[in-house]
């Protein structure tokens, strides 16, 4: 059996920028934390971050950006995306 990889869905409006991670394993929970510390180190954008279990014993880690004016939530997100070498995200 096969291991899902990480699967990313975005949604964006004027302000707001959200990034939707679900993963299967211990070593994807690491990985996407590893990466997180990474984009999120010099942030100066107030964001949520919160963790749930979803279907079929997989959970999901959610990001959001809120009052993003400048937009610089999706610069981040894209960056997030590349580490974890992320090719396209649901929307």
């Amino acid at each position: 059996m096969s291991i899902p990889c990480i699967d990313a869905e975005y949604k964006g409006e004027e302000r707001y920028t959200k990034i939707s991670l679900a993963y299967s394993t211990p070593e994807q929970l690491t990985e996407i934390n590893k990466a997180l510390e990474v984009v999120l180190k010099n942030c100066d954008l107030d964001h949520n971050s919160y963790s749930s279990d979803i279907s079929n014993g997989r959970k999901i880690i959610v990001i959001e950006f809120h009052d993003d004016y400048d937009r610089e939530g999706g610069k981040i997100l894209t960056r997030l995306m590349k580490i974890l070498d992320i090719k396209e995200c649901q929307n």
